[in-house]
């Protein structure tokens, strides 16, 4: 039902609510209600996207039972020690990569925002070698895609940190200076957290992951078995 492929208004306060109480002893005798107005429309999302997205990105790897996130924080190392994320989000990897390997999508909703998108987001140095390796042989195709109506209409622009000039191993003048500055690639959209409780929802996701495909592809060429070549 199309009323499962969204968030309940009591959803998105449960987050808000967890956000102001994030402590065990408050999240503990509300964890069913976590379950069933957080987590189950969650995977009620992606089991639907696992279908709705076969025939857009055959590619992509939507696995309900690893793509969603885990609410529990990771504080063995870090100074903030609240226990609990406080937003629901998910992944989807490319297929022949691992989940954190390579461009994917990814979409979350949080108590200030939903953003809905995809790219690479934290490549290694190989994997960032190979990346600029390939735009600078197909930068025309790369371009072409940014800067498609689509593409803006639906997320703007490329996104993501730069260097402050071209990376060693390039000419300063190469035609593909723009893109090869990016040590991220990263493209999506926000929209505020109350459209999660909306009809729109889901097919601002599908849409948005539609138009952002062609990116996530041409960033995971050169990281993949099949051998890219270049576009003339």
């Amino acid at each position: 039902m199309a009323s499962a492929l969204r968030f309940s208004n009591d959803g998105l306060k449960f987050l808000k609510a967890l956000k102001r109480n994030n402590r065990r002893d408050w999240f503990q005798p509300r964890k069913e209600q976590y379950e069933q107005l957080v987590r189950a429309p969650m995977v009620a999302i992606v089991a639907r996207l696992a279908v709705d997205l076969r025939p857009i990105a055959p590619e992509i790897v939507v696995d309900p039972k690893r793509a969603i996130f885990r609410i529990y924080r990771d504080t063995r190392f870090s100074p903030d020690k609240r226990p609990y994320k406080t937003h629901v989000a998910a992944s989807f990897p490319w297929r022949g990569l691992a989940r954190h390997e390579g461009a994917g999508l990814y979409f979350h909703v949080s108590p200030e925002e939903i953003w809905i998108g995809g790219g690479l987001y934290r490549p290694d140095t190989s994997q960032l070698h190979k990346v600029r390796e390939h735009i600078a042989a197909n930068w025309q195709h790369l371009r072409s895609i940014v800067q498609s109506a689509a593409f803006r209409r639906a997320v703007g622009q490329l996104e993501g940190d730069k260097l402050r000039r071209v990376p060693h191993g390039f000419p300063n003048d190469h035609p593909a200076a723009e893109f090869l500055v990016f040590r991220q690639f990263v493209a999506g959209r926000e929209l505020p957290p109350s459209a999660a409780a909306t009809a729109r929802f889901y097919p601002a996701i599908v849409d948005t992951f539609r138009v952002v495909v062609p990116l996530v592809r041409f960033l995971n060429e050169p990281l993949t078995d099949a051998t890219p070549r270049a576009r003339t």
